[in-house]
């Protein structure tokens, strides 16, 4: 017997003009040449070190993977990791449904992150009309296009627009699809479910993104660099919009991924970055790394030669060159640096501000040169 569920069509959404943000993308955004806050000499030589792999990744047409956290969106870095993937030293960002979702409210209003405590009470907290469902409709219709969860909605940035297919397409596609591409057949019935119940008028939907200069989910589109999301259900405030379908954003998800274990199928001499995100990026970077060190094994070459350097805010006094620590140690249960730290390579630990480390990490690139990559 099934259980109850939630009905979300009673929910009372807002337009998001009526929110009060604390961080606006003007005011807050990184300028890549600022300069960045006093670092110690032990993180000053972490990045010397990383800087050096990392040109010579670049060199060797080697990976490197940047993997951050939504505060590196709200803290206004989009520029900064435009030009990293602009000047060719890294090839692949990766973020959390949250990151998401600041950078393409930045790109559309210019502000974004509000007041959870208040909006809690007030009962308004995530229940934003248009970041529900111009990001579910995006991811909505990506995911019957073949697109992934963060290509989704960077097209819809970089491209100001949606095209909303009619049902008479979406029909034909089922019946065309269902014996050769079910899959693909799923997919468009499920769209054509949202269509019916939102009554969406098919053609071309503008949607204006004034900042979209400022959006590194843009950015990456337009120059072909993944971008993925790897959001978790329930976690982020798109899951409160009725829009939201767990079939259609699960294909978007899955196919970026597969695109992230793609890229760490590459690692071997290649860099992983992750900053922040103490809960997406070790998971995900674990179960890629099984699954490419599962193939690489049955080659008879396995991968040995990566370089992993974690940066986040909390002290850390193990030498994680050493590996993992005892349980009795209170370093065991920062659990970001235990997965990484069993994932073979080299693995550095640095504690910083994401700011003060991307801008030292970038202008330090720049004074290597062009990317050789």
């Amino acid at each position: 017997m099934p259980y109850p569920q939630f009905d979300r069509s009673s929910l009372r959404m807002k337009p998001l003009a009526a929110r009060e943000n604390r961080k606006s993308i003007e005011r807050d955004h990184v300028s890549p040449t600022q300069s960045p806050g006093p670092l110690s000499a032990a993180a000053t030589d972490t990045i010397n070190e990383t800087v050096e792999r990392v040109a010579e990744a670049r060199k060797n047409a080697r990976p490197v993977m940047l993997a951050f956290g939504a505060h590196t969106i709200k803290n206004g870095l989009a520029p900064v990791l435009i030009e990293l993937i602009e000047e060719g030293w890294v090839t692949h960002m990766a973020t959390n449904g949250a990151g998401i979702i600041h950078d393409w409210e930045f790109a559309y209003q210019g502000e974004s992150s509000e007041d959870v405590r208040a909006n809690i009470e007030r009962g308004e907290f995530g229940n934003w009309r248009e970041t529900g469902h111009t990001i579910n409709l995006a991811l909505n219709i990506g995911a019957y296009e073949g697109l992934g969860y963060g290509e989704a909605v960077g097209a819809l940035i970089e491209r100001e627009t949606l095209i909303i297919p009619s049902e008479g397409e979406l029909r034909r596609s089922i019946n065309r699809d269902v014996e050769q591409n079910a899959s693909q057949a799923a997919a468009a019935a499920d769209l054509l479910s949202i269509i019916q119940t939102f009554q969406l008028e098919p053609g071309r939907l503008e949607l204006p993104h004034r900042w979209k200069s400022l959006s590194a989910q843009a950015a990456a589109f337009r120059l072909g660099v993944p971008f993925t999301g790897h959001p978790m259900f329930g976690q982020d405030i798109i899951y409160q919009h009725p829009m939201n379908h767990g079939g259609l954003l699960g294909r978007a998800a899955l196919r970026d991924f597969l695109t992230f274990a793609e890229g760490v199928s590459r690692i071997d001499g290649g860099i992983y970055l992750s900053v922040g995100s103490a809960v997406m990026s070790p998971m995900i970077f674990e179960k890629s790394f099984a699954m490419a060190q599962n193939l690489a094994t049955g080659r008879g070459r396995p991968i040995e030669r990566h370089y992993m350097l974690v940066v986040d805010l909390a002290r850390s006094d193990w030498d994680w060159g050493r590996g993992e620590p005892p349980q009795d140690h209170p370093a065991y249960y920062l659990r970001y640096n235990k997965t990484f730290s069993r994932m073979g390579g080299t693995m550095r630990y640095l504690r910083a501000d994401n700011r003060d480390f991307l801008l030292a990490l970038y202008q330090a690139l720049q004074r290597q040169g062009p990317s050789p990559g």
